[in-house]
């Protein structure tokens, strides 16, 4: 009820409403995304066997023309072709000298094959198990470093395992810290914050950690590290396992904010971030038929990675800056499916309660 009167008393006032107006259009009405079309490019190099469809051209010109893209393409729409066409036309073009492909590590052969099938004269490296064990893992983000590859594909896991350099993780960890430092301190001048505090301290205190580790001289690995590689685009296919990435929150009790974090997803941040800084922010691609499985905060999640200094200049740096402007919570009754145990034959059924909370 309050909610709608504050609706109708807002813009009673003329005045009034020709300012917010004014202010809406400014922010959100002022840009029109740009549509690419790729109908001219002609992919020297392609074999002709293989032809590719409006959308995949469409998406190829995104890449080369636009900003950071995200591929967010149905299952079989054809988003490995997309990928390797515009790393090759990249590369053609001299847009970028060496692209990286970042996959699940149970398709790194099917890409090389796929990458083969349509560059047949491609130069590409893939990575095997036996490359990232220790014993061989330096030797061969050497040749990664010292090779002249149209691409070089590798898995999930060996991704996290090149390093950033110890001084852009510190810097970066330091940026962190001191964002949850002034969170800390905002949620401690209001009343009912201890659970917001608890939680802010306990990311504090991990990310100290690893900033201790990592000031630690003792342990030195003399490994290449992801700025020696030589790698100006990055490509990441099924970029949805990276969905949790750490986050700061006022909000509590509501529904679809996800709040986990996990080490491979803020490897994968710092690397984006170092991207960006190298390529002008034009330099990522993600690829992935679910850009949204289970919470809105995906979404966010997605513009860090892709447009960071976009969301800085809006100033929706914050989580709730930018639920606050594009998100709605609500208050919805929902079944909620339960598993209750019986007394006759069928041991297990389904049930269902009516519950009623809090959702964004």
């Amino acid at each position: 009820a309050i909610r709608e009167a504050f609706k109708d008393w807002v813009f009673r006032d003329p005045e009034r409403r020709l300012v917010l107006v004014a202010k809406y259009n400014q922010l959100f009405n002022s840009t029109r995304p740009r549509e690419y079309d790729g109908s001219h490019l002609k992919f020297p190099g392609m074999t002709p066997d293989i032809e590719l469809k409006t959308h995949q051209k469409n998406a190829v010109a995104h890449v080369l023309y636009g900003d950071n893209t995200l591929l967010a393409h149905c299952v079989g729409a054809g988003k490995t072709f997309e990928m390797t066409a515009a790393a090759m036309e990249s590369k053609r073009l001299g847009l970028a000298q060496k692209s990286l492909y970042v996959v699940p590590n149970h398709l790194l052969e099917q890409w090389g094959s796929d990458f083969l099938r349509l560059y047949p004269g491609a130069n590409i490296l893939v990575a095997t198990k036996k490359d990232f064990e220790p014993a061989n893992r330096k030797r061969f983000c050497s040749r990664i470093a010292t090779g002249d590859y149209d691409a070089v594909i590798i898995g999930h896991t060996q991704f996290e395992k090149i390093p950033l350099s110890r001084e852009r993780q510190i810097a970066m960890l330091e940026d962190q810290i001191a964002d949850i430092t002034f969170s800390i301190e905002e949620a401690a001048h209001q009343a009912g914050q201890n659970y917001t505090i608890k939680q802010l301290e306990k990311t504090k205190k991990s990310l100290q950690a690893r900033m201790k580790k990592l000031n630690d001289q003792t342990r030195k690995d003399d490994v290449v590290t992801f700025e020696q590689l030589g790698v100006d685009r990055l490509f990441v296919d099924e970029s949805h396992s990276f969905k949790n990435l750490f986050l700061y929150t006022k909000m509590r009790n509501v529904a679809g904010i996800s709040q986990t974090d996990a080490q491979k997803s803020s490897d994968m941040f710092m690397k984006c971030r170092y991207m960006d800084e190298l390529t002008g922010g034009r330099g990522i691609t993600f690829a992935t038929g679910t850009p949204v499985s289970n919470s809105m905060t995906e979404l966010y999640t997605i513009m860090r990675y892709l447009q960071y200094d976009t969301l800085m200049r809006m100033g929706m740096g914050h989580f709730d800056s930018w639920a606050a402007t594009f998100g709605e919570t609500v208050t919805a009754i929902e079944f909620a499916p339960l598993l209750e145990v019986q007394n006759n034959s069928s041991p297990y059924r389904n049930a269902q309660k009516r519950q009623s909370h809090k959702k964004l």
